[in-house]
């Protein structure tokens, strides 16, 4: 049975409900949120009622455990800015990724904190492959680890890692296809058995940028890892990670992609496929990754997911990139990354040595 969803106290829904906001527990999911404001005008509107109100969303996005997905917002579409105004009511730095060196191909054109998600030119990000094979026994989607490959929280190469992400649908694949997982990190932290939360206290894994050569299957297949510049060292990070607002602890880890694979995936430990690290990762993957932590969400046009990278983690889904043309925009907010960040200088910016 699935858990009811993660939902504001009687306080909050009252003040969320004065705020022009209604927000109800996400259907078969055991967190996150459905926003809807209470009045017609759109993401306009919707808009307006959310910085008339700064606190409002942000407020529901903690209550209702790192998830909220607002629909009916398409009108982002043709004003993308107001993607870039939402995003700030989540913390004060929104990523402008010229200034970060993203792939021009993927930076909005016109609107540079869009981070461009797509299989069309010029972007040309194709998706993942299919899971083998596509369904569980039981005829659904697969979720769970190692079935469905790709789970990982945005950046988190760096340090400090971004806060909040705000995921939106110009052109989202057909129904049945390219939809979007999310895993609760906080949840399946509480629900580890005994044994598993005394070896993840104080352990650290180390994280490192897709495509350098130190991936799982890089390792595995024997090729050489890239030289990295100091800009792109591994990065390491707590496991158990605290969230700096809620205070709750969450799982914070990737799996294959997204770390790495040559001295890790986890420090002190024995690194590789084949070391003790790797055998640590899958049980805890394979536990995040149930069904009863795991949401599907299956994209309508103007749909916007906003999701808190520091307690959640998701992947993506093959769609059939061949017949349909995808197009997805992406904020990153960062800011609050929590006590243990205090004062560190962005790991990713490139300066002079000496």
């Amino acid at each position: 049975m699935v858990a009811r969803s993660s939902s504001p106290t009687g306080e909050d829904q009252r003040e969320l409900s004065c705020a022009g906001f209604d927000v109800r527990p996400l259907p078969g999911a055991s967190f996150g949120a459905v926003v809807r404001f209470d009045r017609a005008g759109g993401s306009r509107a919707a808009l307006a009622a959310a910085q008339a109100n700064p606190d409002a969303l942000p407020r529901a996005l903690y209550a209702c455990q790192g998830l909220l997905v607002l629909p009916e917002m398409g009108e982002i579409s043709e004003d993308p800015a107001q993607l870039v105004r939402l995003s700030r009511l989540f913390g004060p730095e929104v990523e402008n990724y010229r200034l970060t060196h993203a792939d021009e191909g993927m930076i909005h054109p016109d609107v540079p904190e869009i981070f461009v998600v797509s299989n069309l030119a010029p972007a040309n990000r194709q998706p993942p492959p299919r899971p083998d094979p596509p369904r569980t026994e039981n005829g659904a989607l697969p979720t769970r680890f190692p079935h469905r490959r790709g789970w990982h929280t945005d950046q988190s190469y760096r340090r400090p890692p971004p806060d909040v992400s705000l995921f939106y649908a110009v052109t989202p694949a057909p129904k049945g296809q390219g939809q979007t997982l999310y895993a609760d990190g906080a949840t399946a932290y509480e629900a580890l058995p005994a044994r598993l939360r005394q070896r993840v206290e104080g352990l650290e894994g180390i994280h490192v940028r897709p495509g350098t050569g130190r991936s799982e299957q890089a390792v595995s297949d024997g090729e050489t890892p890239q030289p990295l510049p100091p800009h792109h060292q591994p990065q390491r990070q707590p496991v158990v990670r605290p969230h700096p607002v809620t205070g709750k602890r969450a799982l914070y880890l990737c799996e294959a992609g997204q770390m790495d694979w040559v001295q890790g995936p986890f420090a002190g430990m024995s690194p590789g496929p084949e070391g003790d690290g790797a055998r640590l990762l899958y049980e805890l993957m394979t536990h995040l990754t149930q069904p009863r932590f795991t949401y599907v969400h299956e994209w309508e046009a103007g749909d916007l997911v906003i999701y808190d990278n520091r307690s959640l983690l998701h992947a993506a889904t093959w769609f059939d990139a061949e017949r349909y043309g995808r197009l997805m925009w992406r904020t990153t907010v960062a800011g609050n990354p929590g006590e243990a960040y205090a004062g560190e200088e962005p790991s990713w910016t490139a300066r002079p040595l000496g």
